[in-house]
């Protein structure tokens, strides 16, 4: 069985074709060929096919698809989430969505009660509360401002693959683990946990997870 999982939430993205038994949660990944930021559109089609074509696969062969649906680029997100949308209306395959904060919290070593931080410029960070044992179970995510983070993160676990954001609460006498960005095969590897249980969803239904508004929202005149 055959998952393919992408990434499209950053400046560069990229994907995983991973090989699955069920009953099993490892993952085996064939391997991950990087996307260059701003060409998703692009690539990110044609990029699956010849991979599955490279290792002598069919679309038809894929189990499912595994999906970052954010927080991160919006147009990287819109434009990632409407090819896997696509590709999974035509082929009938199911979509398991993968929060980014989600692979943060489950790239730790750490084991319990997290927070998972990225770097939401602006002073700004994107933050879910997971509590990581078999699995990563969200509490909540939010965009917090750097002093609300460091205010809420004292006496917890904070992991995060952002130096900056290691520096800040590291220096704030906060317990921190500097990760490696999480990329595909972590995404799999969590898409595959989601598909054994049965947590996916139909193209129709699959959405971005922004945690932040748009700039058009922040800044549109209230209609009078």
């Amino acid at each position: 069985m055959l998952l393919i999982a992408t990434d499209t939430s950053g400046k560069n993205g990229s994907i995983a074709l991973a090989r699955v038994t069920p009953g099993q949660s490892d993952v085996e990944i064939v391997e991950v060929v990087p996307l260059a930021g701003g060409t998703f559109s692009a690539q990110l089609v044609p990029q699956i096919s010849a991979l599955l074509e490279k290792h002598g696969y069919r679309k038809s062969d894929l189990t499912g698809f595994a999906v970052v649906s954010g927080p991160g680029s919006f147009t990287g997100l819109r434009v990632g989430l409407a090819a896997i949308k696509a590709l999974a209306e035509v082929l009938q395959k199911p979509i398991c969505p993968v929060s980014l904060l989600e692979a943060v919290a489950w790239s730790g070593k750490t084991r319990g009660r997290v927070l998972a931080a990225l770097d939401a410029g602006r002073s700004e960070v994107y933050v879910g509360d997971y509590l990581v044992e078999t699995a990563a179970h969200m509490h909540s995510e939010r965009l917090l401002t750097r002093e609300e983070f460091v205010t809420e993160s004292k006496g917890e676990t904070v992991i995060t693959p952002d130096p900056a954001l290691a520096e800040i609460v590291r220096a704030a006498g906060i317990r921190v683990e500097h990760i490696s960005y999480p990329d595909t095969r972590v995404v799999a590897g969590l898409g595959w946990l989601r598909l054994e249980r049965g947590e996916t969803v139909a193209p129709e239904a699959l959405d971005a997870n922004y945690i932040r508004r748009s700039d058009a929202e922040i800044f549109s005149k209230p209609k009078l």
